[in-house]
């Protein structure tokens, strides 16, 4: 018999022969020192190695677990052989930011949970190997945004964060003249104000959004449609409308002291350490204090990464519920965990406690156990009688999570209808109650992932663009 080894059966087999590999990473105490990305990329032999894990499956759970339905095997199979510009063109025809997805989706939580090596092995890892894709692409200038002949119809998108790229930028493939109104004095939304650059580098964001000027989109920074631009001024000028004004209303921290002073939302602090937009608060100064972060999602992890840097004393995170049903980016935490943070779970603040001069000084808290599940069907936290404790913090940072802002309060979208915590109703086609007006984004779904807003970006461009060439976009 012969003893020679079928190429097939060695490629399909290559996950048991080689381990996940994690791309370079910086050491903590060098990447704590500044907010830079703190992993490198994969050398070309290294990702065609880690391309090649995977198993190539004929009816692929990766793809189920993206929410843009990546063609993750067949870009991954073309990297495995070397060809990475096929691959990364590959990628970008179902996402418009591949190259932020890669870097700040939780892939545990999406393609990677999903991958079918996870219990035998470990996941393929199918963000870094993207990462590298399109940056490689980008290194080789393939990375083309050439404009398209017009096809006569003017479409305005409110908010430049992710879904307002991604609908943007499909709508300019179409032919649609698309404007773009930012509040902001700089594009982006959260991705340029919101997610530290340890995680995005700022000049990844500008980069994408120099890609949707040369592909003929027009950005008018510093307007707030409904406050300088009423919106039925605005629809008089164009032939429809795309809401992707995201959800920055911090949920309350309903503790007494909330009003101390040295208590602050989550999102000024992060824009004050993370960009250098000017935000109506006095600095936050957490060098050198001790820095409570209270939740346990990702908007806590940045919290508790940008304090670190900060120069914070110490920084810690209290968290109600247990590390298995906290809702933040395992690989996050363990970052946070390498960088210094330290978690309290189980934990629950039940009020904030004041030096006698005004400020915050400690944090009183209960311990917490896990009981009956709640109507979400996680295991709901109950009181430990007797179990009160205090923690000294100087800063404490409330991240538990946003709202969409009332849109009641601005003229021409209080026409809009909402639903009970002030959420945008849209149809299957992301188009609200008001004909001609479509929305996407936290503004609909509440705070969550970006990959979901590219999702709802895409889908209202499509949606629009059937309602305007005659296939209803109606229920």
């Amino acid at each position: 018999m012969s003893t020679d080894t079928d190429p097939k059966w060695e490629k399909k087999h290559a996950w048991g022969r080689l381990s996940r590999e994690e791309p370079p990473k910086r050491a903590a105490a060098d990447r704590c020192a500044d907010f830079h990305e703190i992993y490198a990329l994969y050398d070309e032999a290294k990702v065609r190695e880690q391309a090649s894990r995977c198993l190539l499956c004929p009816e692929p759970l990766c793809v189920t677990g993206c929410p843009l339905q990546n063609r993750i095997p067949e870009w991954i199979g073309l990297a495995a052989e070397g060809q990475f510009l096929e691959a990364a063109a590959l990628s970008r025809s179902t996402s418009n930011m591949p190259e932020i997805c890669s870097r700040v989706c939780p892939q545990e939580r999406l393609c990677e949970g999903a991958c079918i090596l996870n219990g035998r092995s470990e996941p393929v890892p199918i963000g870094a190997i993207e990462k590298f894709i399109q940056e490689f692409a980008f290194a080789h200038d393939s990375v083309q945004a050439a404009m398209v002949p017009p096809n006569g119809r003017r479409v305005a998108v409110i908010g430049s964060g992710p879904a307002g790229i991604a609908c943007a930028d499909e709508l300019a493939k179409r032919g649609y003249a698309v404007t773009v109104y930012e509040a902001q004095a700089v594009p982006g939304g959260l991705l340029m104000n919101g997610i530290p650059a340890f995680k995005l580098e700022k000049e990844i964001v500008h980069r994408r959004i120099d890609l949707l000027r040369r592909r003929g989109v027009e950005f008018k920074l510093g307007v707030a449609v409904g406050k300088d631009l009423p919106l039925p001024e605005l629809r008089r000028g164009c032939d429809a409308v795309f809401l992707g004004i995201g959800a920055q209303k911090p949920k309350a921290l309903d503790v007494p002291g909330a009003d101390l002073h040295g208590v602050f939302p989550a999102l000024p602090f992060l824009i004050q350490k993370n960009s250098a937009l000017e935000i109506d608060l006095p600095p936050i100064e957490v060098a050198g204090r001790r820095v409570a972060v209270l939740g346990g999602g990702d908007t806590a992890m940045d919290c508790l990464r940008s304090a670190i840097r900060g120069g914070a004393r110490e920084t810690f995170c209290i968290y109600r519920r247990d590390f298995a049903n906290m809702p933040g980016s395992r690989k996050e935490y363990h970052n946070a965990v390498e960088e210094g943070a330290v978690f309290h779970f189980l934990t629950n603040p039940v009020e904030l406690v004041g030096n006698g001069h005004g400020r915050v000084a400690r944090v009183r808290c209960v311990r917490m156990e896990l009981g009956a599940p709640d109507a979400s069907g996680r295991r709901k936290p109950v009181k430990v009688r007797g179990s009160e404790f205090e923690l000294e913090a100087d800063v404490v940072l409330a991240a538990y999570g946003f709202d969409p802002e009332p849109l009641s309060q601005y003229p021409g979208l209080n026409d809009i209808a909402v639903n009970e915590w002030g959420g945008v109703i849209v149809n299957d086609h992301q188009m609200t109650s008001v004909p001609g007006v479509f929305a996407g984004g936290d503004s609909v779904r509440g705070p969550y992932l970006v990959v979901h807003a590219v999702r709802d970006g895409r889908k209202a461009a499509l949606g629009i663009h059937r309602y305007l060439f005659g296939q209803t976009a109606a229920d």
